[in-house]
């Protein structure tokens, strides 16, 4: 279980994560939205990525809170990141999406009692019950994580 003070850092890094992507992101071109590193996708399909994934986030959260234990559906995120919405899509469409939605999710997280924190779910990808704690961590270090990678593929242009 996480701290209190780790809890927080991690909160903060979901509350700002669409300002900050929108600050990486706001004024590049289609040309470098759709540039990407070999074996790495472009910084637009980052950016619908990271709006879909959170989306399953915030419904994993929901279900854990409502359910006893509930099994969350994986999904092949490589096989959405093909589909035309994430190729071909303007980012902002992704970016209002973000704003909205962790807005929810955080008012959503900030309610949380201690004992809600310690509901858990059934990952079948990997074979494990994660606790809120658990899904906390792993979604804060996946934005950073496509922060650091958009940062790489921008620095590539230069």
């Amino acid at each position: 279980m996480l701290s209190t003070a780790e809890r927080h850092d991690r909160i903060e890094k979901i509350r700002s994560f669409p300002a900050r992507l929108e600050a990486r992101v706001a004024s590049l071109t289609d040309a470098q939205l759709d540039a990407h590193l070999p074996g790495e996708w472009s910084t637009r399909q980052n950016v619908h990525h990271v709006a879909d994934s959170h989306m399953n986030a915030f419904i994993r959260f929901k279900l854990t809170l409502t359910e006893k234990t509930p099994i969350i559906k994986p999904y092949l995120e490589a096989e959405w990141a093909k589909l035309a919405d994430t190729t071909t899509l303007p980012v902002d469409v992704s970016l209002r999406l973000l704003h909205g939605l962790h807005q929810r999710w955080v008012t959503l997280i900030d309610s949380l009692s201690e004992e809600q924190w310690a509901r858990t779910a059934y990952h079948p990808d990997q074979a494990r019950i994660l606790s809120l704690d658990d899904f906390l961590v792993i979604y804060s270090n996946h934005g950073e994580a496509h922060l650091a990678q958009l940062g790489r593929a921008l620095a590539s242009l230069s």
